[in-house]
């Protein structure tokens, strides 16, 4: 059983086991899917300051917070029973690519040349790190939700501006990935 668990899962069969949350957090609780929104929801517990951002009835939406949880839960126990001892497969095109930058061990989808404590401390590390992840909460906030919220429970829903965010998503992933990433990764 292990051995299937630790295979990666064909489309035809994770796609629908992520779409089938829609209609199950619909009918379940008239509730809708996002991340990015249990971050606000955590602010608004912890935080007493008088911000009227922060002020609703967060009570109300802590089954979000319990969701987040458990896939907080789910990586930790993927990551210490289920993650195989068979090097990450990268395609030889990219993995020459990468390795002109000077990128080679990918422990386990994390390039550590990138990912680590010295590395924070460079421009390309401040970059890919602090400026990635304030553009992201930016991006997140001003989009009005999340890649998940939007992708999946928006265009489900058949909102117009879940679909044109959802393009905006891609256009930025793939502007990122073809052209900024290749400049950054090149100081």
């Amino acid at each position: 059983m292990i051995e299937f668990l630790q295979q990666p899962w064909p489309w035809y069969v994770a796609g629908p086991l992520i779409g089938l949350t829609v209609p199950a957090l619909l009918v379940l609780g008239n509730k809708s899917f996002g991340i990015s929104s249990s971050l606000r929801h955590i602010c608004a517990s912890c935080l007493p300051a008088n911000i009227p951002f922060f002020k609703y009835n967060w009570r109300k939406e802590v089954w979000n917070l319990f969701f987040v949880f458990g896939i907080f839960v789910g990586g930790v126990i993927t990551s210490v029973l289920l993650t195989g001892s068979d090097p990450v497969a990268v395609h030889p095109a990219l993995a020459e690519e990468l390795a002109g930058y000077g990128i080679t061990d990918y422990n386990n989808l994390v390039p550590t040349q990138l990912m680590n404590w010295d590395a924070l401390f460079t421009l390309r590390g401040l970059l890919m790190m602090v400026g990635g992840g304030f553009l992201v909460g930016f991006g997140t906030r001003y989009a009005g939700g999340c890649t998940s919220g939007h992708s999946i429970m928006g265009i489900a829903n058949l909102q117009l501006p879940s679909l044109i965010a959802t393009v905006c998503f891609m256009i930025g992933g793939f502007l990122m990935a073809n052209v900024l990433l290749p400049i950054i990764l090149s100081l």
